[in-house]
């Protein structure tokens, strides 16, 4: 046997067994070693503001308002007022009353045996109303009695009149002539006149002459109202 130096053997022995822990720690990081370097991506961070938003995204400003639009503060203010200039909105107009009206009996129009009076009213208001469909009528003597029937209505297509102030509308009132028909008569004193759904009259002094009340072709008739005076 060869001996060999003490000193020798313990150089040789640390050799080996730093060998050996170089080969291990070789072996226990062979995953890494092919690895590439980390990658910071920029722009993920939270602001230190504390405000928080989504990783990569860039508050934007508040949107500004489409290009003419008009806030509605701006729409209150620029809206015209009533009576003023611009567009206004129709005013719907209530019906007449017998207290806004003026009521008067045209000339006679007669023809082919039938006497033909128009009946008018007048809007004597400082409003406009309207008139719609046949007036109401009867012929009474001074004592306020009626003469004869009420007048029938003759076919016709009511129409809404619009009356501003001062304006009229008239319905004709029509009967055959007593004479032609050989009815019985009498003279009234007036004319009572009632404008479409009301319940008071007006009443109007009557000068055509006599008027048929009973018997054969006694019957008065009216048309429904038309705008103006006359026929």
């Amino acid at each position: 046997m060869v001996n060999t130096p003490r000193s020798a053997r313990h150089g040789a022995l640390l050799v080996g067994t730093v060998a050996v822990l170089g080969l291990l720690t070789a072996c226990g990081n062979g995953k890494d070693v092919h690895t590439s370097p980390p990658i910071t991506a920029s722009g993920t961070a939270a602001p230190a503001t504390g405000t928080t938003k989504t990783p990569g995204t860039t508050p934007s400003a508040p949107s500004a308002a489409p290009s003419g639009a008009v806030s509605p503060s701006a729409q209150k203010r620029t809206t015209p007022s009533a009576g003023g200039g611009g567009t206004t909105a129709a005013v719907t107009s209530a019906r007449c009353h017998t207290s806004e009206l003026r009521a008067s009996v045209g000339r006679n129009d007669p023809g082919a045996g039938q006497e033909n009076f128009p009946v008018v009213l007048t809007n004597k208001s400082g409003r406009t109303c309207t008139v719609r469909g046949y007036p109401g009528a009867a012929f009474v003597s001074a004592s306020g009695t009626q003469l004869g029937a009420d007048p029938k209505r003759e076919p016709g297509s009511p129409a809404t009149i619009t009356l501003r102030p001062g304006q009229s509308a008239w319905a004709g009132l029509t009967f055959s002539n007593p004479g032609v028909s050989g009815a019985r008569t009498a003279t009234p004193a007036a004319l009572l006149v009632t404008p479409p759904d009301e319940r008071d009259s007006l009443k109007v002094a009557w000068t055509g002459g006599a008027v048929p009340v009973s018997g054969n072709s006694s019957s008065v008739f009216l048309s429904v109202f038309s705008p103006g005076t006359a026929p």
